[in-house]
């Protein structure tokens, strides 16, 4: 099954949405509420803010579901990244950098930029987090 993925542009720049990776941290909605409203379709106005406030929001998304390009260059996205690793309190493991991810059928996956993985248990697409640790209300 292949990732699903959105684009919306502004012209410069194009924003790749991973819904899939999607932890709903909602700190792009915080950011920029005139780019993010999950109650409008489509919930992303790439013309709602200048290019550098977008790259910098997008940068921020602790999960990688938001990524960018500029148009008229090459995707960097693919490239190796350094890895790190960070624990959100009450949330997820996030894993920036690239790895490659084997689930439980054997079957791997490349991955750049975020990853977040799962602490909480409740997640329905483990390894990965999916946000549902809000509902489980984990503390940890």
């Amino acid at each position: 099954m292949s990732e699903i993925r959105k684009e919306y542009t502004n012209g410069d720049l194009t924003i790749v949405w991973k819904p899939q990776k999607c932890i709903h941290a909602a700190e792009c909605v915080k950011a920029l509420p005139k780019v993010y409203n999950p109650n409008r379709k489509p919930w992303i106005i790439a013309e709602g803010a200048d290019t550098e406030a977008l790259k910098n929001q997008i940068n921020k998304c602790p999960s990688g579901a938001l990524s960018y390009f500029m148009n008229g260059e090459e995707n960097k996205e693919e490239y190796s990244l350094e890895t790190k690793v960070e624990v959100l309190a009450n949330g997820p493991l996030l894993v920036y950098g690239t790895l490659s991810v084997k689930d439980k059928d054997g079957k791997s996956e490349r991955k750049n930029k975020t990853t977040a993985f799962c602490r909480c248990g409740a997640s329905n697409n483990k390894p990965y987090c999916d946000g549902s640790h809000i509902q489980a209300n984990f503390k940890d």
